[in-house]
């Protein structure tokens, strides 16, 4: 009997062992219970705005000018270098244009004497349509003895006053009004530029100069130069400032040769006084006389010499287009070397010349560049400045 119940109690021991579970690896930790609710969302990233790209500076009007210099034949750079007297005939003054690529025409009073404005209007848009690159229109409309165009009843019930009249008449606020208007009248003719202020300083009745300037001293003329030349701009009508350095109580060189000695102070600290504020307000042209000035160059006249043109970029200040007063006046011949004028200008320092034979004289610019007399360097340098005034008139789209 103990027999078998000591069997039946070992049995028993064997299944409950074999019943029980082995123990947990973590049976003395206490599990978390499974959570049923759903992760949580994780936070967005924040993404940095892109980085815009700077926009491109638009070219600048010399960057400009640039580029279509870069695109001219040789023969239209120098062609820009030339600022010619009309010749008269419409269909000559256009086939000239055409074929010299001329930087501009200047319209003397035999273009307007027996013509109306339709018929100047149609001659200059003639020119203007046979040339490639817009030219510059010019005239010599001064005011007082030197009227081009309204001196003619079909153009004008009266011509403008002088300079002097007008200042007489209401200062610097009638100079402004006469100014817009003969700006407005020039050009509803057609005109771009008008070879003006006359900013020479001359007090002297006796002077040659007087009648076309405003009579009064330095500081005065030089208020006059700036009144001008901003009403000129704000019409959108180019100046030209004349005649540098300052004409004073010189003889006229329509006619011969004036030499003038006054010393380098005087011109320093009078004469040259318009010509910067002239500059400073805009100019975009200055006209240099065939004055011999003995204290920049006891030889040439200022037109031909290259310390004239030193003298208005380096003490002026003047960044614009510089040209000769008429190469044809009878003042400059006897100085002439090498039969053309044009070419000992432009090396002088002149960015443009004014005259009446442009076929001449650009063959014999081309034949010095060709040998050497003339550098490249120097035509490039002006024809750039030509274009760059033609751009900030409008003429030339930028």
């Amino acid at each position: 009997m103990k027999k078998r119940l000591f069997a039946a109690a070992a049995l028993l021991a064997l299944v409950l062992t074999g019943c029980a579970q082995p123990p947990s690896p973590a049976a003395d930790s206490v599990s978390a219970p499974e959570s049923t609710l759903p992760p949580p969302a994780s936070s967005p990233v924040e993404q940095a705005p892109p980085v815009e790209e700077p926009e491109p500076m638009p070219p600048t009007i010399e960057e400009q000018a640039r580029a279509i210099l870069d695109g001219m034949s040789r023969e239209e750079m120098v062609g820009q270098l030339f600022f010619v007297r009309y010749p008269g005939d419409s269909a000559l003054a256009a086939q000239w244009a055409g074929e010299l690529t001329l930087g501009g025409y200047i319209l003397f009073g035999r273009e307007f004497k027996e013509d109306t404005p339709a018929g100047v209007r149609a001659k200059i848009a003639a020119s203007q349509s046979a040339c490639s690159i817009p030219m510059l229109m010019g005239v010599d409309e001064e005011g007082g003895t030197v009227v081009r165009a309204s001196r003619y009843p079909a153009f004008r019930a009266e011509k403008f006053q002088s300079p002097q009249k007008v200042f007489a008449r209401g200062g610097l606020e009638a100079i402004r009004e006469d100014t817009a208007e003969k700006s407005t009248f020039l050009k509803d003719l057609g005109m771009n530029v008008n070879l003006a202020p006359v900013v020479d300083v001359s007090t002297d009745p006796n002077d040659f100069i007087y009648d076309r300037a405003l009579g009064q001293g330095g500081e005065e003329t030089a208020e006059y130069a700036a009144a001008v030349v901003e009403v000129m701009g704000e019409q959108g009508m180019g100046s030209v400032l004349k005649h540098f350095p300052g004409y004073g109580n010189n003889v006229d060189t329509h006619t011969g040769i004036a030499c003038d000695t006054r010393p380098l102070e005087q011109f320093l600290t009078c004469d040259l006084l318009p010509f910067r504020s002239g500059a400073q307000a805009g100019a975009g042209g200055v006209l240099v006389s065939h004055n011999i000035v003995t204290c920049l160059d006891e030889t040439l006249p200022a037109s031909l010499s290259p310390a004239a043109y030193a003298l208005l970029r380096e003490e002026v200040g003047f960044d614009g287009v510089a040209m000769t007063d008429d190469l044809d006046m009878a003042a400059v011949g006897e100085y002439v070397q090498e039969g053309s004028a044009a070419v000992m200008a432009i090396g002088a320092g002149a960015d443009m010349v004014l005259t009446s034979d442009p076929h001449t004289q650009i063959s014999q610019v081309l034949s010095a560049l060709d040998e050497g007399r003339l550098s490249w360097e120097r035509v490039e340098e002006s024809a750039l400045r030509v274009l760059v005034w033609k751009m900030k008139l409008g003429l030339i789209s930028t």
